[in-house]
């Protein structure tokens, strides 16, 4: 596959005329391109909201000269067909979405070569990482490239034959499987990569020498590893955004508005899964440090890691401890910290010690419930709240009164706890 695509890559005709994909980005976004400016933090949200395709920032007849990026205007079959004069402004602007896919792709293919070649081919650079720092660093980056190759050829050849493109939702659908076989994972290890880029950049003071060198080469224009790596999650969620603007610019019921649809699902999907997969690796990520700090001294310990488990809610309560006192009078109020973890599935009772969770008590979640009580009629504070555990962690009941710092704590507590969970039951 890689001697076929490099083969076809020399007859690409958009690849090396298009700018870097940061530069696209920045003009899609309105992110400042300078170095330093490059957000590397992973957020989908974030990253699809406002987009707008660079086509529809523009005047709808501005001159391609004024920007760096090609236009469907200008393509020579359409000027010498004299194709202008007959479409309508919306065809027109339909006409540039679609052909964004192509320009935007060559972008995307030069970047990610750049970083392919320059950055993880680069043997300085190898040689101040271990095996497993290059896996996590550069994920599969390659793969991700050849898939962008393939795509991009496919899509010069459509243009070749048919100068509207009327085939490009077939096509995004059958490079579908490519697509979410690289994106899935690369988006994946995006939070280990990012960890590892700060961890060496802080840490490793030859990683950075040499990084900083090849940053520094013309090709790159001034742009960072990070905006190289980056790459892949940016161009999932265009793509898609890309998609929902020429949707709307196809006539409703036609052959591109049907294909196109169909490609849209398709590609929401993958990114759907990116962000979940993502959401996923977070959790677990939470779980792991937290199976660190917690110590199960009293109760028999169970493995926090435990699949479909993830971290609800977690803080620092007071348990109300009433003690008797004399003879017709109210008991003696006294109160003690406990901290609480509150799982999808599992509710931990513990006290906090030297940054350790030391465990006293725990229940299934489906054996806990929260009460609202008059606690100010028991000279209790208003915050107050009943909390029951139908069974602990040896198999007994017991309930403790819980005191939130504030109302809207107390309600957010109640609302998680008196929950009805469908979760599996551990075994306790």
């Amino acid at each position: 596959m890689n001697g076929k695509a490099t083969e076809r890559s020399k007859k690409s005709k958009y690849v090396h005329t298009q700018p870097l994909y940061q530069e696209y980005w920045s003009q899609c976004t309105g992110m400042d391109p300078r170095p330093g400016s490059t957000g590397f933090h992973l957020d989908l949200s974030l990253s699809m909201a406002g987009l707008m395709p660079y086509t529809l920032l523009s005047p709808p007849l501005m001159s391609p000269r004024d920007s760096t990026f090609s236009f469907w205007q200008e393509i020579p079959q359409v000027k010498k067909s004299g194709l202008l004069k007959h479409i309508t402004p919306q065809e027109r602007r339909l006409q540039e979405s679609v052909f964004e896919v192509v320009t935007s792709e060559a972008s995307y293919l030069r970047s990610l070569s750049l970083a392919v070649n320059h950055f993880q081919k680069s043997q300085k650079l190898i040689q101040c990482l271990c095996a497993t720092e290059v896996h996590t660093l550069f994920s599969n980056l390659q793969q991700v490239k050849d898939v962008s190759e393939s795509f991009l050829l496919d899509l010069e050849e459509l243009l070749e034959v048919d100068v509207f493109l009327s085939g490009v939702g077939e096509l995004v659908l059958k490079h579908c499987p490519s697509f979410h076989k690289v994106y899935v994972p690369y988006v994946t290890n995006q939070m280990y990569q990012e960890q590892l880029v700060q961890r060496l950049m802080q840490g490793n003071l030859k990683f950075l020498q040499v990084l900083q060198k090849l940053e520094q080469q013309p090709m790159c224009q001034r742009q960072t590893l990070k905006s190289f790596l980056v790459l892949p999650f940016q161009r999932i969620t265009r793509l898609k955004i890309l998609l929902e603007t020429i949707l709307k610019l196809s006539k409703v019921g036609s052959l591109m508005a049907h294909s196109v649809g169909r490609a849209l699902k398709a590609v929401s999907q993958i990114v759907s899964e990116c962000n979940e997969s993502v959401g996923r690796m977070k959790q677990t990520e939470e779980l792991v440090r937290l199976e660190k700090q917690v110590r199960f001294l009293t109760s028999r310990s169970i493995p926090l890691i435990s699949r479909g488990r993830w971290l609800l809610r977690q803080g620092m309560l007071s348990e109300i401890l009433l003690q008797q006192s004399c003879l017709g009078q109210r008991p003696r109020i006294c109160t003690r910290p406990v901290y609480l973890h509150l799982f999808c599935d599992l509710l931990l009772l513990s006290r906090l010690e030297n940054e350790l969770f030391l465990v006293e008590d725990y229940a299934c979640s489906s054996n806990v419930k929260a009460e609202n009580f008059k606690a100010k009629a028991l000279g209790l504070p208003s915050t107050a709240f009943l909390v029951c555990l139908l069974q602990n962690h040896d198999g007994s009941s017991c309930s403790l009164i819980l005191e939130a710092s504030s109302q809207d704590e107390k309600q957010e507590w109640l609302s998680l706890l008196s929950r009805q969970m469908s979760f599996r039951t551990l075994p306790v």
